[in-house]
């Protein structure tokens, strides 16, 4: 198919079509290789640069920047300084990007410069910010832009630590602040030190809270949100805690229930609207970003506007080289352990039957130490990446690639801890026959005194079993996601009932 599609560009027949028809195409790996051979330095191809049909133009420079070939970079850039027509420039300058754009860097930089500083008519900012855009792209690309350093570890931040709503507090007691306040988003605190902050286990995310100066919603449109975050307290702040020279690269992030093309359409316009009002000191760089500008709203619709620094260095959940898609997001397993902080012992034996990647067990090891760690598991791949993260944490833990249903050991464990499989493809009768051999076999595991941690969705067979089980008794139950319906739940011996 590739060799026809070639023969009909070299032809000249259908040129839209076949360079269109060819772009599909070489999507596959197996043609694109068969193109390049076909092509080989792609002088065949640079002819159609200077096509009369600026469509054909644009159509041959994304073929060639799809195709990669670095020698065709010479014919890009002298096809882009030639280039009138606006909406092809952006596309000469992305094949570019993609061949060899370092030697042309002064010449770009200087295209950069004067774009930057002239005044565009209306019919035509949407083409020059897309040249602009790419030119940023290749400049930091190319030119080894120098990045960040944050300085403002001392000094007073409003922040915003996002968490388990339900559970706010937990993270809330952890936090030395001046001021704090727990809402629907997490904790909302002024502290004088991040240092304090940075090691709290429970939060997922600290925003920093800035200040728009206006009341914006989104009936008000992109461009009155990004004149209003140019105008704000944003720049003076980013500068005032970190080392380097301007410009400061972004992305902008809605939350919120709106459809996916309308938020991409506002954020693109928006953020095209704060590289302009701040001089270009703020840019838009979704692909490599360090700070993440993040749109919330409250109950009257009103935007609030955090702020999220790649640049504030964080190592809490380094060890965690390795996942998969049923892990345990760290600062959640962190909280989980928290609550049950009060049921736990030093120096325990631990068994998780279930442990997936390991996190539950790194989160329960940092909060009180343990003497002896079994994790079981009959993933292998997640067995795998569970040693590694555990190597990375400086722990030792004995794992087992096995279903736990056929462990056997030679003592009892004094805690049995699991985030258990969630019920995919499964029969309601088959996660119920499951339950039951997990409670049975536990039962045999488990120290007179030993507890149980599990973190659940299936709250009907939970209960059941422990019904079933007279062995044990709840002690405690947290409503974890009442949208998911998880549950944490725990669970001790008869004999060992507090």
């Amino acid at each position: 198919m590739v060799e026809k599609l070639l023969d009909q560009i070299m032809r000249q027949e259908g040129l839209r079509e076949a360079l269109s028809a060819l772009r599909a195409a070489i999507k596959e790996e197996e043609a694109c290789q068969r193109v390049r051979e076909l092509v080989g330095d792609g002088k065949s191809l640079e002819g159609l640069l200077d096509s009369e049909d600026a469509k054909v133009r644009k159509n041959a420079a994304a073929l060639l920047g799809d195709l990669g070939i670095e020698e065709t970079a010479w014919a890009l850039f002298e096809a882009y300084q030639r280039e009138g027509t606006l909406f092809v420039r952006p596309v000469l300058l992305q094949a570019l990007k993609k061949t060899n754009a370092y030697p042309y860097l002064p010449e770009l930089k200087e295209q950069y410069d004067l774009l930057c500083s002239r005044e565009v008519k209306e019919e035509e900012k949407k083409h020059i910010r897309e040249e602009i855009r790419v030119l940023e792209q290749i400049l930091r690309k190319e030119g080894k832009t120098v990045r960040h350093t944050f300085t403002g570890w001392d000094q007073k931040h409003s922040i915003l630590l996002t968490t388990n709503p339900k559970y706010a507090d937990v993270t809330a007691s952890q936090l030395p602040a001046c001021r704090m306040k727990v809402n629907t988003l997490g904790v909302r605190a002024v502290v004088d030190s991040l240092k304090d902050v940075v090691g709290i286990r429970t939060f997922r995310d600290l925003f920093f809270s800035i200040g728009l100066g206006v009341k914006i919603t989104m009936q008000d449109g992109p461009e009155a949100f990004g004149e209003a975050v140019a105008k704000s307290k944003l720049l003076p702040f980013l500068t005032q805690c970190h080392k380097g020279p301007y410009p400061f690269y972004f992305r902008l992030d809605l939350k919120g229930n709106i459809p996916l093309d309308e938020r991409s359409r506002y954020t693109k316009r928006a953020a095209a609207v704060i590289e302009e009002q701040s001089g270009r000191k703020l840019i838009n760089a979704p692909d490599d970003y360090e700070f993440e500008l993040r749109l919330m709203f409250d109950k009257q619709k009103n935007i609030h506007l955090f702020l999220k620094m790649a640049t504030v260095a964080m190592d809490r959940f380094d060890y965690r080289k390795g996942s998969v898609a049923a892990s345990i997001h760290p600062s959640a397993a962190a909280m989980l352990l928290m609550l049950a902080k009060p049921y736990l012992r030093k120096n325990a034996q631990i068994l998780d039957p279930c442990c997936g990647v390991g996190t539950m067990l790194v989160e329960r090891h940092r909060l009180l130490p343990a003497r002896e760690i079994y994790g079981i598991d009959i993933f292998g791949e997640a067995v795998e990446k569970a040693k590694e993260n555990i190597k990375a944490a400086g722990m030792h833990v004995n794992f087992i690639n096995k279903d736990y249903l056929d462990f056997k050991h030679g003592y009892l464990f004094d805690e049995i801890i699991a985030n258990m499989p969630v019920r995919r493809k499964q029969m309601k009768e088959e996660q119920d026959t499951f339950y039951r051999a997990f409670f049975d076999k536990s039962q045999e595991l488990i120290a007179p005194d030993g507890i149980m941690l599990l973190y659940s969705n299936e709250n009907g067979f939970i209960k059941k079993q422990l019904r079933l089980h007279p062995g044990f008794r709840l002690y405690k139950e947290y409503l974890i996601s009442e949208k998911e319906q998880f549950y944490f739940y725990i669970i001790g011996t008869v004999s060992g009932s507090k």
